[in-house]
């Protein structure tokens, strides 16, 4: 099947590889990788705050970043993991603890009470976290007079 072993035209044997089989499969590998690719985003599903001139924090997209994710209806993440509001500070100082960079990023829902947003960044600011950066995305296009 992989293999064509028979005589060549000069009369002596010929080895030739089947690639078909191969290409096949890196085909299908191909195709699996580029569906699950996006499925693998490590994020709270949240509709943020959509702003015309949005400050680029490309740290936030750091593995080893801390997001605070603030959903429509109050509830808590750190990470993908959803917490107490109670605990949020105690979880976010452990984390903390072997970090120089002693920054947080939240993420909250355009929909969420703003006292859930200001509570939980209270909370993380007392647990030791120096800076604390607000993520929006950019609107896309002119919104303004119907362009």
């Amino acid at each position: 099947m992989s293999m064509n072993v028979g005589e060549s035209a000069s009369g002596g044997m010929m080895a030739t590889i089947n690639t078909t089989p191969l290409v096949d499969v890196m085909l299908v590998l191909l195709i699996i990788f580029m569906v699950i690719t996006p499925m693998l985003q490590n994020k709270v599903n949240i509709e943020m705050a959509k702003v015309e001139n949005a400050t680029p924090m490309p740290d936030a997209d750091k593995d080893d970043a801390i997001v605070v994710a603030v959903t429509r209806d109050g509830s808590l993440y750190l990470g993908q993991n959803r917490v107490d509001p109670s605990q949020l500070g105690s979880l976010v100082r452990d984390r903390l603890e072997d970090k120089t960079d002693k920054t947080i990023f939240v993420r909250a829902d355009y929909r969420a009470q703003y006292k859930a947003v200001e509570d939980a960044i209270d909370d993380v600011r007392t647990a030791g976290v120096e800076e604390v950066g607000l993520l929006t995305q950019r609107r896309e296009g002119n919104q303004i007079g119907g362009q």
